[in-house]
């Protein structure tokens, strides 16, 4: 029975990466929804039940129908309080959607923003209706229709647009500024890029820029923004915790510098050397023969 289950979730992800969507009953699901990589995934999703959601610095406590925008750069987690629990989700990569000439309403919807409202409150009227959205995206995956991708951005437009339309849930608890919740947001997924496991994936987020290009906000707001609650700058925040763990990976493993340095993103051993010592006054072959 495991290995079937096995199976049965590594051909879901296989099929996922594959087509750049998925959509799916949550009754029948299994383990399906937490085996997707969120970091790779947006989520929508339909569902009737209580629950409680946390979404970067907020909480949502839901019950009857919702309607729940996951953005993959943005961290949350789901916590299921009612026994049943029925609906659908769509996962769709940002690429799969971004085929669409409509993907602008993605980008720019605040249900899918550091500091938007990621969940509707959804009539009886407006679930029949999504229902139907979603059946009919489950029945388009399965054909042969050869435009069927385009069919599925289609639909996932009418959802956006639908809750565009809606008033947005207030039933959230809320302690902090627009300021608060993007730097706590940024220091989350900054802290998410590590620990460093592998040389064969290297840190792809290094600079201020990379930060603001995965939350979608300018990187002069970002900085100042960061600058702003914590006295320190992106930059800093970003450097401090790459010396960290590259001391960590001086210490603690038998990687080369070269493997460090790749490992760290950087392109050439000489760049690291130089970073490492402007911030820590030694070289990283000596930091690692002091510590033996």
């Amino acid at each position: 029975m495991e290995k079937k289950v096995t199976r049965a979730i590594s051909s879901f992800n296989k099929e996922l990466k594959l087509q750049g969507f998925k959509a799916f009953q949550i009754e029948g699901d299994g383990a399906e929804t937490r085996t997707y990589s969120r970091k790779e995934f947006y989520k929508i999703c339909l569902t009737t039940g209580e629950s409680k959601i946390h979404y970067s610095d907020k909480t949502f406590e839901q019950e009857g129908t919702i309607l729940f925008f996951g953005n993959p750069h943005i961290p949350y987690s789901w916590e299921t309080i009612s026994t049943a629990y029925v609906g659908y989700t769509i996962l769709f990569s940002e690429d799969f959607f971004k085929n669409s000439e409509r993907s602008e309403s993605l980008q720019h919807s605040s249900f899918f923003k550091i500091g938007g409202t990621p969940v509707l409150q959804i009539t009886e009227e407006q679930r029949s209706f999504l229902n139907t959205i979603f059946q009919k995206m489950i029945t388009e995956q399965e054909s042969d229709y050869i435009f069927k991708d385009e069919l599925i951005r289609n639909y996932i437009s009418l959802i956006i647009h639908e809750s565009l339309k809606m008033e947005p849930s207030q039933n959230y608890e809320q302690s902090k500024n627009a300021s608060s919740r993007l730097t706590s947001v940024f220091l989350e997924l900054l802290e998410r890029q590590f620990p460093v496991e592998t040389t064969a994936n290297p840190l792809q987020l290094r600079t201020a820029k990379h930060y603001a290009q995965y939350l979608n906000v300018h990187v002069n707001y970002l900085n100042r923004t960061v600058k702003e609650v914590t006295g320190k700058s992106t930059t800093t925040h970003i450097t401090e915790r790459i010396i960290t763990e590259a001391k960590a990976l001086l210490q603690h493993t038998e990687w080369s510098i070269s493997e460090i340095a790749y490992a760290l993103g950087f392109e050439y051993p000489t760049y690291f050397n130089n970073f490492f010592k402007k911030f820590t006054g030694t070289t990283p072959t000596s930091y690692r023969i002091s510590e033996v």
